[in-house]
């Protein structure tokens, strides 16, 4: 199986430098990935690097807590779409969930799709702080927004993806959208065993370790 448009090449360290957002550009160039997946204040010079390319440009909004104003995330993501961004990934209001305010949830979710018109909006619930019942709602919650995928995890939690959460989300979302994984995939054999699962893309730092058959233990994202 051919991975590498599974494959959105992630870097999102706080840490992370221009010369480090370039070769992540041309890495993804080299391999083909789908996207790269940057923090918003790298998207103009990622979106001017691949500009001549079909990789696609990814970002992050309301990351990685999820936790800022409905108002802060619309303008995150719509100056996102400006600078080239194709697909946003925001994380959602765990606060809110948990309190039992499905509709706040789903209000701030919508904002953020009317913010970025017909780009692709991935929803990440962070399954690891999350009951089994809560990641239903979430997955629920979200395509009630109309978003376009349920991601599992940020990469910044205590957590990240799993089969049984995957298993969970997709029975959730009866084929209403697609499903990201990201968080501890680094290794071909495991990347295969989410994509028989029902994934459609999956977030990684090691996106060459995974396409070229290669396993590298590594704490990161």
């Amino acid at each position: 199986m051919k991975l590498n448009k599974f494959i959105d090449h992630t870097l999102l360290k706080p840490v992370a430098t221009p010369e480090e957002i370039e070769i992540l550009c041309n890495e993804a160039v080299k391999y083909d990935f789908f996207s790269v997946c940057v923090n918003s204040c790298h998207v103009s010079f990622a979106t001017k690097l691949l500009s001549d390319t079909n990789v696609k440009v990814c970002t992050v909004v309301g990351f990685p807590l999820g936790a800022m104003c409905t108002r802060a995330k619309a303008f995150e993501a719509e100056n996102a779409v400006k600078d080239g961004a194709a697909e946003i990934d925001m994380v959602m209001n765990l606060g809110w969930l948990k309190s039992n305010r499905p509709l706040k949830v789903i209000q701030d979710i919508a904002e953020i799709k009317k913010a970025i018109g017909e780009n692709v909006l991935k929803v990440i619930i962070e399954t690891c702080y999350l009951t089994d019942e809560e990641k239903k709602l979430a997955s629920e919650l979200a395509i009630k927004a109309n978003a376009d995928f349920v991601k599992t995890s940020t990469g910044f939690g205590n957590g990240g993806a799993t089969l049984p959460d995957i298993d969970i989300i997709k029975k959730a979302i009866h084929s209403q959208a697609k499903i990201k994984a990201s968080g501890g995939i680094r290794d071909f054999d495991t990347a295969i065993q989410y994509i028989k699962a029902g994934v459609s893309r999956i977030g990684t730092s090691n996106g060459i370790n995974i396409v070229t058959g290669f396993h590298q233990k590594t704490n990161d994202y």
